[in-house]
């Protein structure tokens, strides 16, 4: 059905919000890496693209 969320998107936007709290407290109790956030802009990325083609 368009406009719909199947269980893979919904896992995968799960994750990804998981993993920004995940990145955020690791920043704030150790400081920055940046390797992480650029993972995380990938992971965003990805899930961006699974909503989108799933939407269709």
């Amino acid at each position: 059905m368009p406009g719909s969320t199947d269980g893979a998107t919904r896992t995968m936007g799960a994750l990804t919000v998981g993993s920004l709290v995940a990145v955020t407290a690791y920043t704030v109790a150790l400081g920055g890496n940046g390797w992480l956030w650029f993972g995380w802009v990938v992971l965003g990325l990805v899930t961006l693209c699974l909503m989108l083609l799933h939407g269709r």
